[in-house]
């Protein structure tokens, strides 16, 4: 028996088991097919050989088992998604949302290479920022997609992220939190949250978390939402003093409303900016800048990034270098300023300097 074998087909197995059939020609866009035994193959295996789409198969309209959309509707329902804070779902919905939406995203991922990773992140890049947090978010999909048994292999291996040449988040200066502290006196609410946010290094997640519970003898006891780290940290003098002054709210934690109910973390960010402002901060001063502050003024005050990290619990040594690059910066520069001797000649007693610059000149 004879078998015919037609150009252009690709064939795949769903997460079902159900084998499913594309038209893929390079230069033409890519279809999808009825299964063979469909009396309608055939028609419309030869309206995509002469380059016509296929009626009835919107790509905008119908999701194949196995497309990028696909990935993205079935990693909402994971683990990994559900248990992310919910300012990071935030920003990943939004993310997501616009590839799902994007005519590619009806495409099998078991198709894709590394020039779509690359065309999708040039089709998103408002930013470096932006574009590279679209190839973490394609790798972490992938990997998914692989696990789903829709794809082999993970295409965004070896795609380079944009250069980035902005710092990132601004870190506040001393002299920012000094403008603070000067308009929110110890012991009030707003002071407070400086307090926590600076001297104990933690995300705004975590300090709206923070509560009576949370401290021991030996410190503020946290499980870091973002990580799931375990870290205590010690009570700074100046943490203490304004602990000292807090007055139970009924929330349970440091921080609460003005009804008594702990703060959420978009609720604490949004009163503590207004609070900034009405310091007289410019934009850009943020709760995560005072993070940034203060694994600075711990490089400032002699402390490795080991223990840097056992502040601020980050996993990654170089994330904590590149927050306090300038600390180091400064003090490497101090040292080496120390180091080169003067060369300054004598004035003689009865010269006056201009006299003596005179004598020197060769004019």
């Amino acid at each position: 028996m004879t078998t015919l074998r037609l150009p252009y087909i690709q064939r795949f197995k769903d997460r079902h088991g159900k084998v499913r059939y594309y038209f893929r020609k390079k230069g033409q866009k890519r279809m999808a097919l009825p299964d063979l035994r469909d009396p309608g193959f055939i028609s419309a295996y030869q309206a995509a050989v002469a380059g016509a789409e296929p009626r009835g198969l919107d790509a905008a309209q119908v999701t194949p088992t196995g497309s990028l959309r696909d990935v993205i509707e079935s990693w909402y329902a994971t683990a990994h998604f559900k248990t992310l804070e919910e300012s990071t779902k935030a920003v990943y919905r939004r993310l997501l949302e616009r590839m799902r939406g994007a005519d590619y995203a009806a495409n099998p991922v078991l198709l894709m290479e590394s020039r779509h990773v690359r065309m999708i992140m040039s089709r998103h890049n408002d930013s470096p920022t932006t574009a590279n947090r679209m190839l973490r978010l394609l790798s972490v999909l992938m990997e998914h997609a692989i696990h789903m048994g829709w794809a082999e292999s993970n295409p965004t291996a070896g795609v380079p992220r944009m250069k980035v040449k902005s710092d990132g988040i601004h870190s506040w200066t001393d002299d920012e939190i000094a403008r603070y502290e000067a308009r929110w006196p110890s012991g009030t609410r707003e002071r407070l949250a400086l307090a926590l946010l600076l001297y104990t290094g933690q995300r705004r997640s975590d300090v709206v978390k923070m509560g009576p519970s949370s401290v021991s003898a030996n410190g503020i006891h946290l499980r870091q939402q973002k990580t799931g780290t375990e870290l205590v940290i010690p009570i700074h003098e100046q943490l203490r003093i304004e602990l000292d002054q807090w007055q139970p709210n009924g929330a349970g934690t440091f921080l609460a409303t003005e009804r008594g109910r702990p703060m959420s973390v978009n609720n604490f960010y949004n009163q503590f900016i207004d609070w900034c402002r009405e310091a007289g901060l410019l934009p850009g001063c943020s709760p995560h800048g005072l993070r940034k502050a203060a694994a600075r003024r711990l490089a400032e005050a002699g402390c490795t990034t080991h223990q840097i990290a056992a502040i601020t619990g980050h996993r990654s040594l170089s994330e904590v270098a590149r927050y306090t690059r300038a600390a180091e910066q400064m003090e490497l520069a101090r040292s080496a300023m120390s180091r080169l001797r003067p060369n300054v000649k004598p004035v003689p007693e009865g010269v006056k300097p201009a006299e003596k610059l005179a004598e020197d000149s060769d004019f």
